[in-house]
């Protein structure tokens, strides 16, 4: 059974979070009190995946209010700087600011803001059953995916986006077998996507990101789904580094390629991916593998966390509200 990765302790208060920097090696958690160490959560990835971030952001400004509510504001600043391309980072705290400014001179102000968080928190759950509902549909009764990065339970409230799709065919009794791409340089596709999937009784193979190509030249790819981080709203996906490139191999050799994501992960605001941010890390995360350097030290290093997929090589969107060509998703717009 998988461990939560976000659990609100209400009567501490206090956010668990499960720290996703140590897994598969061992399970641990962080405990957060402060918005300060939510926004440190944050930014060093003991939480990551874009629905997750949100989740984690929205009860910081409860950890927030809890201490002093003249604090608030800074928590919306604060954690809006942790992460600049997930959008639903955004999303949530511009909910959690709608809370506030509602109800920032009533004495029901905590309670009410503790409220949305957990309604954020569980509705990302069910908006997650209604992808793998809408995106199982897509996968024959014998199938054959691959996945980049981590888009799973460990990157939401729970169930997942793009593997929330392929345990919802699991679920309706159809064969998956999963290629997991290792996903350089963090390698969230070989530790947590791995983990989670062979904890639920998959048929998982970690393959390294530049095999995917020769994979489909040899093996019969029913479709390539991913999560991502940012739609822009012509379809243009930002997600982990290497997407760009899978999108590409699959357009080669006819695989459909699908992103799954909720539509709060869409950004009605972004025309295009040219104006999506992309984030760039530490070279660390390039140059070495624990204490150990690998990388040439002479050598300069360029550390992109995401990239962006172009509309033209996605298939389809799925979402909670069914599967969208890229040219269809502003009709979702509220």
């Amino acid at each position: 059974m998988l461990p939560k990765t976000i659990e609100w302790l209400c009567e501490i208060p206090l956010m668990r979070l499960l720290d996703q920097r140590k897994i598969p090696t061992s399970i641990e958690f962080r405990d957060c009190r402060t918005y300060e160490e939510t926004a440190a959560a944050i930014e060093d990835m003991t939480v990551r995946g874009a629905p997750a971030i949100g989740v984690a952001a929205a009860y910081g400004v409860v950890l927030a209010a809890h201490i002093d509510h003249s604090k608030i504001e800074d928590a919306f600043l604060r954690l809006s700087a942790t992460r600049p391309t997930a959008v639903n980072l955004f999303w949530s705290i511009e909910r959690m600011r709608l809370v506030y400014t509602e109800y920032k001179e009533s004495p029901e102000l905590y309670q009410m803001l503790e409220s949305e968080a957990l309604k954020i928190e569980r509705e990302d759950r069910e908006i997650n059953r209604k992808i793998g509902e809408s995106g199982q549909k897509i996968l024959p009764e014998i199938a054959t995916v691959i996945t980049h990065c981590n888009a799973g339970a460990l990157a939401t409230a729970g169930y997942g986006t793009a593997l929330g799709v392929l345990r919802a065919a699991k679920e309706a009794g159809k064969q998956i077998k999963v290629y997991a791409d290792e996903t350089r340089p963090r390698l969230q596709g070989g530790r947590l996507t791995a983990f989670e999937l062979c904890e639920d009784g998959f048929d998982v193979t970690v393959i390294c990101d530049s095999m995917a190509p020769f994979l489909m030249s040899r093996e019969k790819i029913d479709a390539v789904i991913t999560g991502a981080d940012r739609i822009a709203l012509n379809g243009d996906t930002a997600n982990k580094i290497g997407t760009y490139g899978l999108a590409v191999s699959a357009k080669r050799h006819n695989v459909p390629f699908y992103i799954a994501a909720p539509i709060s992960t869409i950004d009605f605001n972004c025309p295009t991916g040219e104006m999506i941010p992309i984030e760039e890390r530490d070279h660390d995360e390039v140059r070495m593998a624990g204490s150990e350097i690998f990388v040439y030290k002479k050598a300069k290093v360029w550390n992109p966390a995401f990239d962006v997929t172009p509309a033209e090589l996605i298939t389809g969107i799925i979402t909670e509200a069914g599967i969208f060509e890229p040219s269809h998703i502003k009709e979702l717009q509220e």
